[in-house]
């Protein structure tokens, strides 16, 4: 009798033990496709895992994997959360055709804010609304967008015919629909394949914002930029940072506090922000560097605006097609976007 009570002694004790506390510490591996210096990474994901960390009081620690050092290739990540393979990822949604299709009614032509910050807030209302089934076996910690995506080319590109016959990458399937749209030779590849496709003349230009110039050294590579007037940018690629939804549950309710206290609209602003501080660092390196930098004028714009309205009326089509009521869409994010850029 007196073995039992001094054994239950000691698992009480074990349990207020600094031993008991470690065993609910966690460790969590955090996968992504761009390097640490890229805008992202550095002005985001870097940042938001320390506050994790920290608001966690140390118990939550994470490993930063960055530029796929976890093996497998970029459109390959949302897979990896979902399996369990890693805890947590940010990925390009377009990457995965088909998976996310609500999120392409803001990579229409001509449908965002030219501020990261605001369309970020608008795709994560837009998100949390209208895609809660969309996300199956994850823990959605923030969707966001880009700033406004140019045309980044060999040739200058200043007018709608100038575009016609290049070859330019796009990132998602909406994207290279709308350039073909306009006349391009769309390519589709992730954006660490831009570089050496530029390099080898397999394509003439990308359409990417201006953060992602600095690590693809765009500027260098090509001279001539062409942005556009207004307060509507080109198009935006959209973006997932979510979390393994059995890894979240695991978590005691404390820690996933933690992580809810840092998910949702202003973490989706944040990552917009970080865009947008990018955004800046990468035009002056374009213009320090003497660089052909092209602002359309109104007259262009709207022609280009004209000539893309296509690519929206065949996704609307498309996605009825399938059963969603994608005007509904379509309508709602155009009153988020207008809502979120006042």
């Amino acid at each position: 009798m007196l073995k039992k009570l001094i054994a239950a002694g000691f698992v009480a004790g074990l349990a207020l033990s600094p031993l008991a506390a470690k065993a609910q510490d966690v460790t969590l591996k955090l996968h992504q496709l761009l390097p640490l210096k890229a805008a992202v990474p550095a002005g985001f994901i870097t940042p938001w895992i320390e506050k994790v960390e920290k608001d966690s009081g140390g118990r939550i620690k994470i490993e930063h994997y960055p530029s796929m050092q976890l093996g497998g290739k970029p459109p390959q990540l949302a897979q990896q959360v979902t399996d369990g393979v890693v805890d947590i990822i940010w990925t390009v949604m377009g990457y995965t055709p088909g998976r996310f299709p609500k999120a392409e009614a803001f990579e229409l032509p001509f449908m965002i804010s030219t501020s990261a910050e605001a369309s970020s807030r608008a795709f994560m209302e837009y998100a949390e609304k209208h895609m809660k089934d969309d996300f199956p076996g994850m823990k959605v910690i923030a969707v966001h967008t880009h700033g406004p995506g140019l045309i980044h080319s060999k040739n200058p590109v200043n007018t709608l015919d100038d575009l016609k016959g290049m070859k330019l990458r796009g990132p998602t399937r909406v994207i290279t629909d709308m350039l073909a749209t306009l006349g391009a030779v769309p390519v589709g590849m992730p954006v660490p394949a831009v570089p050496e496709a530029v390099s080898k003349g397999v394509i003439d230009g990308a359409v990417i914002p201006w953060e992602v110039t600095l690590p693809l050294k765009m500027s260098e590579l090509v001279k001539n930029h062409t942005g556009f007037s207004g307060n509507k940018a080109l198009y935006t690629a959209t973006f997932l940072f979510a979390m393994n939804q059995a890894s979240y549950d695991k978590l005691p309710d404390d820690l996933k506090k933690v992580i809810d206290d840092n998910s949702g609209v202003e973490a989706a602003a944040w990552a917009g922000r970080a865009m947008e501080a990018g955004d800046a660092v990468g035009l002056k390196k374009a213009q320090e560097a003497g660089n052909n930098i092209i602002t359309l004028d109104d007259a262009q714009t709207k022609r280009w605006a004209e000539a893309a309205a296509a690519v929206e009326k065949g996704w609307v089509a498309e996605m009825s097609g399938k059963g969603i009521d994608a005007q509904a869409l379509v309508d709602d994010a155009k009153a988020l976007i207008a809502k979120h850029s006042k």
